[in-house]
């Protein structure tokens, strides 16, 4: 089998590679040259990248049989995240990989701003000794405002803590009583600016953020306020920053990170008390290298067609133990409910029974919905695009839960209703210490089948002989049968589910449909 392709289109750990492992075919490219990006993404199943790449809509358009964007990084300004999820390509980052790294450089610049290290240090590499010129403030006993109580804001509120400093913060996502364990105690954002002494700044870049700190909210500042923004350009508005710095209504600024990067001739880089760095957030060695070995993990995942956690256009939910087995199940068995209904799908509805509706089972939709489209459609399914496709042919999608299942720990069952009317019910379940997949009911008839790559359903009206015809007919046919269960209800109506060896030729499953009478006969291939 051909290697899948990998294509690393910047400057990544070696320890990126080594994580990737021998099973793919590495080929490189420099990704901020569109030239050589664009026919080097065309025929590659993943690319990594970091933040000088822009994988956008032309981009991924190129890329004919890309399957996951995976940036060695936090931050996904460079990926057009809306295009990738229309295309059905993953999108991967390193969530927590640089949050270290990125807090300490926050606490850095704070102390640098405050304790004035860089116009000190060149005024001493310049010869000039200037003590009283360089008079900083100290830290301790101030208040330190945190815009933005997420992982690195919690990060950088816990080191700062040490330095003996009054903790507020602004993040409307945060409950007060969370802050407030981390002794912190929540704010409005017009109150945060007015209390502060010190502000750093650590939220996502949205259309919400952008200009978040801007002229109006510089003047309720301080005078003798210190900004902080190591977290994305745009949030503190540059310009009003740079007048509120030279009329004095801020004291000193810290800065990493730029509205339009790289950034090299700012009128803040010809102000002292302007430290400036270029993007250095996540620039530690350690940093680089646990986002490779991350994101390397993820394409792995991703390419061997499992869920990734840490996909971002994936709304499947963190996976509970319990709930890993029931992924692939529930994949399977929407391929074969839907390898069961003779009308289009209208309606899809996920049950999730038993002890694992106790966990977050919204993975379980999806994975469901992959298997019922990869059978409607001749595109790639996969876990991003699925909701997609179920959006763009109007079929609606519900997803319960009960803690009640009946005589299993825990049962998945798909129902599709159909554009005729009628309805096809599946449900499966994994048991033993193997988690092994089993079928438990097919519309209403009670089975016990573990789920194979072909299976056989046919449905009819009971009598004797019906099992000698089906097994004569695929034995002459070559066809080994690897287990067979009966089901038949108070009607006399009954059905017999096959587990075989080989796929049901058309031909052989025409043949037991005639010979038995069939109300309907179907062969499922899942391989």
């Amino acid at each position: 089998m051909t290697k899948p392709r990998v294509l690393i289109a910047e400057e990544l750990s070696p320890a990126t590679v080594e994580a990737l492992g021998p099973d793919f075919e590495i080929v490189e490219c420099d990704g901020a040259d569109r030239a050589q990006l664009l026919p080097a993404i065309a025929d590659v199943d993943a690319i990594l990248v970091r933040s000088a790449t822009q994988v956008d809509a032309e981009a991924i358009a190129a890329a004919k049989q890309l399957k996951v964007i995976a940036r060695a990084g936090v931050g996904l300004d460079n990926v057009d995240i809306k295009a990738a999820t229309q295309a059905g390509v993953m999108v991967v980052n390193a969530p927590t990989s640089n949050i270290v790294s990125a807090a300490e450089l926050a606490v850095a610049l704070l102390l640098a701003s405050a304790r004035n290290v860089v116009p000190a240090s060149s005024a001493l590499r310049n010869g000039e000794w200037k003590r009283s010129k360089y008079t900083g403030v100290e830290v301790a006993d101030k208040t330190v405002g945190v815009v933005g109580l997420g992982r690195i804001g919690v990060l950088v509120a816990q080191r700062l803590s040490a330095f003996g400093v009054r903790l507020v913060a602004y993040d409307p996502y945060v409950q007060p009583a969370r802050a407030a364990q981390l002794g912190v105690r929540m704010v409005t954002l017009d109150d945060l600016l007015a209390e502060s002494d010190f502000i750093t700044v650590h939220l996502p870049k949205t259309p919400e953020t952008v200009g978040l700190i801007g002229d109006a909210e510089l003047h309720k500042v301080k005078p003798t306020v210190h900004i902080v923004n190591a977290a994305r350009g745009g949030i503190v508005d540059e310009e009003a920053l740079y007048r509120a710095l030279v009329d004095g209504r801020v004291a000193g600024a810290g800065l990493d990170v730029y509205a339009k990067e790289p950034c090299t001739d700012s009128p803040l880089f010809t102000l002292e008390n302007v430290v400036g760095l270029p993007h250095l957030g996540a620039s530690t060695d350690e940093a680089q290298e646990k986002a490779g070995i991350a994101v390397a993990k993820s394409v792995r995942l991703a390419l061997s067609g499992e869920l990734v956690p840490d996909a971002v256009n994936v709304q499947g939910g963190q996976l509970a133990e319990a709930v890993k087995p029931m992924v692939p199940l529930a994949e399977k068995v929407g391929a074969i409910a839907c390898s069961l209904a003779d009308a289009a799908v209208e309606r899809i509805d996920v049950e999730a029974l038993g002890e694992i509706a106790e966990h977050d089972v919204r993975v379980l939709e999806l994975s469901a919905l992959k298997g019922v489209f990869q059978q409607l459609v001749h595109d790639p399914v996969s876990f991003v695009n699925a909701p997609v496709l179920a959006e763009q042919r109007g079929v609606e999608v519900a997803l319960t839960s009960d803690a009640t299942s009946g005589d299993h720990r825990s049962l998945l069952r798909i129902t599709l209703t159909q554009t005729n009317g009628q309805k096809v019910s599946v449900a499966g379940t994994v048991s033993g210490g193997r988690d092994v997949a089993k079928l438990v009911e097919v519309d209403g008839f009670d089975v016990d089948v573990p789920i194979s790559d072909h299976l056989g359903f046919f449905r009819y009206h009971d009598r004797p002989g019906i099992v000698a015809v089906v097994g004569q007919v695929l034995g002459d046919g070559g066809v080994n049968i690897g287990g067979m269960q009966v089901s038949r209800d108070a009607s006399g109506h009954a059905l017999i589910v096959l587990t075989v060896d080989s796929p049901i030729a058309p031909e052989q499953l025409e043949a037991i449909v005639t010979q038995i009478e069939a109300h309907s006969g179907r062969a499922v291939d899942l391989a």
